[in-house]
């Protein structure tokens, strides 16, 4: 039995593989794993996540297990995606420090190390940065520039490749966040809204050997949807009634000088009001506003629920002094 599985020890280090048809990659990346985390001489895991593939990945990956303690296999039912998988490889990883790391072998193991030195100087989130990557110049190279600016600059949180899977979290940043959609490669922004210190570094990546890009261009539409997502819920999300009522509010006020308008037609310069649009746009800004205040009313109500029910802060807290722990 591997040292790693002593009895007392503590697991440190839990790499999550999120797989889709990879049957090709599968061995090559376990044994550099293995290499890898096996000098590191420090606990460790390897939770492998199938993500419904529809190839020999799974045989494999049961084949794997036989011969280390340390690899572990999630399955799900069917294909739920990238993000799932990670999900589900956060809830089940025991490990302090977690870190991701795709299948395709583009990767590089090597670079584990490199991230876990940055998280023992005191970083909460290691993000990898492929500087010199290995794809289509146009189609994924250019487009994910453009795409890491972009989020760049919405969020605040400036990474050069959100992108990159490749990355390294203390445990108590991620084990508090659900993820949805795309957003695994968002978890950078949620834990700097939990106060987490963020870097990043350049890794090495290599070109893929086996199969195909599982990724598409219209995977971009989903990130940006994505984004306004996150950026919902970073300005809004405690009291959604801002948003909501600042909406409904400026409905109200346009009807308002709508009426004003129609009425002064009417009156001083015998317009008919038939004769012009007004009274639709009056109606339907009267109608907006009434909704989006009652929908804000409606949403406050269940971030109140959310909260309570679930017992969860409004803030988090990092550490105390002189306080006893309750």
């Amino acid at each position: 039995m591997s040292e790693n599985l002593l009895a007392g020890q503590t697991t440190y280090i839990s790499v999550i593989v999120p797989i889709y048809n990879e049957e090709d990659s599968i061995p090559g990346l376990c044994q550099a794993l293995l290499a890898v985390l096996d000098l590191l001489g420090r606990p460790f895991e390897i939770i492998c996540v199938n993500d419904g593939s529809s190839d020999r990945s799974l045989e494999i990956l049961r084949q794997e297990t036989t011969l280390r303690p340390e690899l572990k296999v999630v399955s799900f039912r069917r294909n739920y995606g990238q993000t799932a998988a990670m999900m589900a490889g956060i809830d089940h990883a025991s490990g302090e420090i977690i870190i991701p790391i795709d299948a395709d072998l583009q990767n590089d193991p090597e670079d584990i190390p490199l991230l876990l030195a940055k998280i023992e100087e005191g970083y909460d989130v290691v993000s990898g940065w492929r500087k010199d990557r290995q794809d289509a110049a146009i189609r994924r190279n250019m487009v994910s520039r453009m795409a890491n600016r972009l989020i760049s600059r919405i969020s605040g949180v400036h990474l050069h490749d959100y992108g990159c899977t490749l990355k390294a979290y203390r445990r108590d940043v991620v084990k508090g966040i659900r993820l949805y959609g795309e957003m695994h490669r968002f978890i950078p922004i949620y834990a700097t809204w939990m106060g987490a210190r963020v870097c990043e570094i350049p890794v090495r990546h290599h070109q893929r050997q086996f199969g195909k890009s599982k990724y598409g261009l219209e995977r971009i539409v989903k990130v940006l949807l994505d984004l306004m997502v996150v950026k919902f819920l970073d300005r809004h999300f405690v009291k959604p009634i801002y948003v909501f009522g600042s909406i409904g509010i400026t409905s109200l006020i346009i009807s308002f000088l709508g009426t004003v308008w129609m009425m002064w037609l009417k009156l001083v310069e015998g317009v008919s009001m038939i004769l012009t649009p007004l009274p639709l746009l009056v109606a339907m800004t009267f109608l907006v506003g009434v909704m989006c205040i009652l929908m804000g009313l409606l949403a406050e109500m269940l971030v109140r629920t959310y909260f309570e029910s679930q017992q969860r802060s409004v803030y988090l807290v990092r550490e105390t002094l002189n306080l006893e722990t309750k």
